[in-house]
C-alpha cells in the first residue's frame, strides 16, 4: 500500500524538524539569557494554544487561565520539593504531614499538574456552562480570583502570600520546546477532528448547534478540560522555570496578557497563537533597550523606564486597527499554501 503525503504534512513536518533542530542548537549555543526568554515563548505558547481553543475555536469568553496555571504551578511545585525543603520554608504554620511526603520525577508532576487542573476543569463545567457570553466571562473570573485567595488563606498547603521557593530548576528547552510542539500538534488534531468541527459549530451559532443535534455541554467541556489540562502543564513547566511561586505571580494580568496573545495572532487561529507569543513575549524583551539610556549622535535620552511598554502598545493598536482579525485571522498555516479555490 502507497502512502501518499500531502503538501501541507510535507511542510508540518519540516517545521518540526526545524523547530527541533533550533532547540538543540539554542539550549547548546545561545547564552542564559536568551534561553530564559526561549523558554518563556515555548511556554506561553502551551497556555496560548490551549487558551485559544476554549475562548477562540469554541467561542467561549473565559477568563480562568490564571486559575488552571496557578494550580498546575502549586500542584508540580508540591511534587518536586523534597519534605525537607518544604519543612524548612512554611513559616506561617507547619504543613499538614502528607505535603511532607509528596515527591515525584518531573515528567510525572507535570502529568499529575495537567491531571487535576483538568479535573477541576470537569467539576467546574457544570455550574459555568449554565451562562453564556459576558456571564461566562465574570463566572470564569471569579474563578480565578478564588483560586488566588484560597492559595493566600491555606498556608498549610500553599505556604500562604510566601509561596513556595527553592522548587527543582527542570524546565530548559527540551522540556519546555518539547512540550509546547506536543501541545501545538495536539489542539491541531483536535481543532481539524469533528470535535473540533462541533467547537466551531458551537462558536458560531450554538443555538443552530443544538438544531442540529451537537451536545453543546459536551463540546463546551471537552474544550474547557483541554484547554484546562495545558494550562496545568504549563504551571508546572512555568514553576520548573522559576523555581519560585507565589500567589501574586497569578493575578488577572497573567490571563490579560494571554488574551492580548490570542487575539493579536487571530481568535480561533492556533498558527495565529504561536505568532502572536512571539511577537508579545519575544517583542517585549526585545525592545527593553527602550527603557535604557540612548545615544543618537545629536541627542541623548535619559533612562525611561516603562518606554518599551507605550511603544509596544502603541504598535498592538496600529496592527489591530489594520487586521480586526488579528494576523492570521481565523486561518492555518496550511490554508496560506492553498491553491486559490481549493477546499
Amino acid at each position: 500500500m502507497n502512502i501518499v503525503i500531502r503538501k501541507d504534512q510535507w511542510i508540518n513536518l519540516a517545521l518540526v524538524a526545524t523547530t527541533l533542530w533550533f532547540i538543540w542548537f539554542a539550549q547548546s549555543h545561545f547564552d542564559d539569557y536568551s534561553v530564559r526568554i526561549l523558554n518563556n515563548i515555548a511556554i506561553f505558547i502551551i497556555l496560548a494554544v490551549s487558551y485559544n481553543l476554549i475562548n477562540g475555536v469554541t467561542g467561549q469568553f473565559s477568563l480562568e487561565p490564571n486559575g488552571f496555571v496557578a494550580v498546575g504551578a502549586y500542584v508540580a511545585a508540591l511534587l518536586l520539593l523534597d519534605g525537607e525543603a518544604k519543612e524548612y520554608q512554611y513559616d506561617i504554620v507547619s504543613p499538614y504531614p502528607w505535603i511532607l511526603h509528596l515527591q515525584v520525577d518531573f515528567i510525572w508532576a507535570l502529568l499529575f499538574a495537567g491531571i487535576f487542573s483538568a479535573l477541576l476543569a470537569l467539576a467546574l463545567a457544570a455550574p459555568v456552562f449554565r451562562v453564556r457570553g459576558d456571564y461566562l466571562a465574570i463566572v470564569t473570573l471569579g474563578f480565578g480570583f478564588i483560586i488566588r485567595i484560597l492559595a493566600i488563606n491555606n498556608p498549610e498547603i500553599t505556604n500562604g502570600s510566601l509561596g513556595l521557593n527553592d522548587i527543582p530548576e527542570f524546565s530548559n528547552l527540551y522540556w519546555t520546546g518539547g512540550v509546547a510542539i506536543f501541545a501545538v500538534i495536539a489542539i491541531l488534531n483536535i481543532v481539524n477532528s469533528k470535535y473540533g468541527r462541533a467547537m466551531k459549530a458551537v462558536r458560531d451559532d450554538e443555538d443552530a448547534a443544538i438544531a442540529m443535534g451537537v451536545n453543546t455541554f459536551k463540546t463546551k467541556t471537552l474544550a474547557f478540560c483541554t484547554s484546562a489540562f495545558f494550562e496545568g502543564v504549563g504551571g508546572g513547566l512555568l514553576a520548573a522555570l522559576l523555581t519560585s511561586i507565589s500567589p501574586d505571580l497569578f493575578t488577572f494580568f497573567f490571563t490579560f496578557q494571554l488574551l492580548i496573545i490570542i487575539v493579536l495572532g487571530g481568535l480561533g487561529s492556533t498558527t495565529g497563537a504561536v505568532i502572536g507569543t512571539v511577537l508579545v513575549i519575544g517583542g517585549s524583551e526585545w525592545m527593553r533597550f527602550l527603557d535604557e539610556p540612548m545615544n543618537f549622535g545629536f541627542v541623548q535620552t535619559p533612562a525611561m523606564p516603562g518606554m518599551r511598554m507605550v511603544v509596544f502598545s502603541i504598535i498592538l493598536i496600529f496592527v489591530m486597527l489594520f487586521a480586526r482579525e488579528g494576523i492570521m485571522g481565523k486561518k492555518e498555516l496550511k490554508d496560506l499554501f492553498k491553491k486559490k479555490g481549493e477546499l
